[in-house]
């Protein structure tokens, strides 16, 4: 039996929409991980705060993608 995710019934476009949403938020902790490590000191919470930043960034890239995609396949005549 498979675990259905919150994120199953949506369409690509809303999908991206909440892949956005998430990778600003990732984005946003991990600049403030990052600042704090400066502030501190902290060598290893700074490098864990530019993880957190790439990662939100490119999960901000993947939801611009899906709704790039939902756009092209909406165009589509062929459905």
């Amino acid at each position: 039996m498979t675990d259905k995710k919150p994120t199953d019934d949506l369409d690509l476009n809303q999908k991206g929409l909440v892949n956005r949403a998430e990778g600003t938020a990732e984005e946003a902790k991990g600049r403030a991980r990052n600042a704090l490590g400066g502030l501190t000191g902290d060598g290893g919470q700074q490098l864990k705060g530019m993880g957190e930043e790439l990662k939100g960034k490119a999960q901000q890239a993947l939801g611009k993608t899906q709704q790039k995609l939902d756009d092209l396949l909406d165009g589509d005549d062929s459905k």
